[in-house]
């Protein structure tokens, strides 16, 4: 008898141990893995010379169109912005070592850029314009032959000047400058022929200083920008590109260029 009470009472216990552990497991199966927190702040890189995309004003403020668009982009996600000037031609090293989380500010989508940044659809579109003086005998690309060209290190306008290299090679000289305000002040005391320049800025800069500078008919090519992210931080560009088609669709990405630009010029 003593033996059949004592199986029994085996045969009872081995089931609740069983049970319980059915239960962790199942419930180790059902747990669902937290979804990722949006980061409570996103840090820009600029380039706080490029007006009117990211600029200082009088008051050493920084302002500008990308400036307005992260700022609204940041507000809608419920996150903090900081904007962080940078070395522009260092741009890609800042964003991949992470000292920045974003480049917003005029950057050109290319295919060599896409090795190392993932970009967000295209927002605008622009030009690499070609400025000379005023009372320049230039008056087309052919006519750059023989004279001295400046543009940005590190910027696109580089590579559309390479893009074209029977015209590159006809140069007298292709200086690179730090910025292009510094090739633009070049421009205006003849140290410079011809400045080859994003048109946002170049159109800006010269609508401030009428019957200084003229802008030739020809450009070296056509470029989209994009907002630039890490290749691993997929879930907050995804988040900035919906925020962004959002913008687009209710006017509001329309009413910032309207003020910078004094049209929508949002791609």
């Amino acid at each position: 008898m003593k033996k059949l009470v004592s199986a029994i009472a085996f045969v009872v216990m081995s089931g609740l141990l069983l049970t319980g552990c059915g239960n962790t497991k199942d419930s180790a199966k059902t747990t669902e893995p937290a979804a990722p927190a949006t980061p409570q702040k996103i840090v820009i890189g600029l380039d706080d010379t490029f007006a009117p995309m990211g600029f200082r004003d009088e008051q050493n403020n920084l302002v500008g169109f990308d400036v307005d668009m992260a700022k609204e982009a940041a507000s809608r996600l419920n996150m903090e912005v900081e904007f962080k000037p940078i070395d522009w031609n260092s741009k890609e090293v800042e964003l991949n070592s992470k000292k920045v989380d974003a480049l917003w500010n005029g950057l050109t989508i290319t295919e060599e850029r896409k090795k190392n940044i993932a970009f967000t659809e295209p927002y605008m579109a622009n030009q690499q314009i070609i400025i000379v003086p005023a009372n320049s005998s230039i008056k087309t690309k052919a006519d750059l032959k023989g004279k001295v060209v400046g543009t940005q290190d590190g910027s696109t306008s580089v590579d559309a000047i390479a893009n074209e290299p029977d015209v590159q090679k006809s140069f007298k000289e292709l200086k690179l400058y730090g910025d292009f305000s510094q090739a633009l002040m070049d421009l205006q005391t003849s140290r410079l022929d011809a400045v080859v320049i994003d048109e946002v800025f170049g159109r800006y800069y010269t609508a401030k200083k009428p019957g200084v500078y003229t802008v030739l008919t020809e450009t070296f090519g056509t470029e989209d920008y994009g907002v630039g992210f890490r290749k691993d931080d997929t879930e907050l560009l995804n988040k900035v590109q919906k925020t962004l088609k959002d913008m687009k669709a209710d006017g509001s990405a329309a009413k910032i260029s309207e003020k910078w630009f004094g049209k929508n010029i949002v791609k």
